[in-house]
């Protein structure tokens, strides 16, 4: 098999702007696994919090390469992913699945135990900004059919309370991200202050490493808590069984298609409900999760939907719905 790579990069519409930082584009390396004429692709981010920038990204790939060169075919490559970081293990994985299904002539989500797909609402993201922004956003969503919005939050609590109340004011249920920073008790005070919004869960809002302060936030909080960055192996996903209420898997975090089902079915276990999350990717970084929402509760796929042009095409979710077009692999095409 062969392994090539090149580099493009994503701007977004408007930046985001989050509780630990603000981005405006990243670079996305665009992974392609080759063997008896078909092309499997596959797709690595840039990213600061996960330590991922493009020479990190190539040089791993160039060490890669010559274990590649010397297996028979991609199921085989499968199992040898593991010493890689989780960014870079989910695009070779992504791409060795889009190979697989090309071979055999079937969606990537029939090779994960989903024979049949149906279209999903994906939620949306509203970055932090001013109430009035906000709502002008969430106004605009569910015009164009986002059922779910997700508002990140973090920092001014009464500019965040305005801004979900904006939002909340359309009619939408509201996911409330703040990527950790709150405290326990800020956490449900701030729920508490919530009224007259439909809040479908709370995600990750105390920092990572303190299980029994989510814990205490779930006695106390009437809203779905879902863990994000205290959930990475199916290890964190056990012992985080009844400390909240579902885990956010996202196959950069994790490793890829193959860990990500290893993780949801630690969460089944542990009786954890599902959300399948997405860092800002193109249609290519996101299919591979599409393929798997059969398996999720809660699905935040809106990455491509972010950019200002998305260069990969086959998700949908300009109108809130990601639908696939049933092609063999992860069924996403160059625009």
């Amino acid at each position: 098999m062969r392994l090539d790579w090149d580099v493009r990069g994503l701007e977004l519409r408007t930046p985001l702007r989050i509780s630990r930082s603000v981005m405006a584009r990243r670079d996305a390396v665009r992974v392609v696994v080759s063997t008896d004429g078909l092309s499997g692709h596959g797709e690595v981010v840039t990213s600061a919090f996960y330590g991922l920038d493009v020479p990190t990204i190539t040089s791993l790939l160039a060490g890669l390469r010559p274990l590649l060169a010397g297996l028979p075919g991609p199921e085989e490559a499968l199992g040898a992913l593991g010493d890689l970081p989780a960014g870079v293990r989910a695009g070779v994985d992504a791409a060795l699945h889009d190979l697989i299904g090309l071979r055999r002539g079937v969606p990537v989500h029939a090779l994960v135990g989903t024979p049949e797909w149906t279209d999903v609402a994906t939620a949306r993201t509203i970055g932090i900004t001013s109430p009035e922004d906000a709502g002008a956003q969430a106004a605009e969503l569910v015009g164009r059919g986002f059922p779910v919005l997700k508002v990140k939050v973090g920092g001014d609590d009464e500019r965040d309370l305005a801004a979900v109340a904006a939002v909340g004011a359309t009619g939408a249920r509201v996911i409330l991200d703040p990527n950790g920073a709150w405290t326990p008790e800020g956490t449900v005070r701030f729920v508490e202050r919530v009224g007259g919004v439909a809040l479908d869960a709370v995600e990750q809002p105390i920092a990572p490493g303190m299980p029994d302060g989510l814990a205490w936030v779930r006695e106390r909080c009437p809203v779905p808590l879902v863990a994000d960055e205290d959930a990475t192996t199916v290890a964190d996903v056990r012992a985080l069984a009844g400390a909240v209420d579902g885990v956010n898997v996202k196959l950069a975090k994790c490793g890829g298609i193959t860990a990500a089902m290893e993780v949801v079915a630690a969460a089944r276990e542990a009786g954890l409900d599902v959300m399948l999350g997405c860092l800002v990717a193109s249609s290519l970084g996101i299919a591979p999760a599409v393929h798997l929402t059969g398996h999720a509760r809660w699905v935040d796929l809106d990455g491509h939907l972010l950019l200002a042009a998305d260069p990969w095409s086959g998700i949908g979710g300009e109108d809130g719905v990601l639908r696939l077009t049933g092609a063999p692999g992860l069924g996403v095409v160059p625009r």
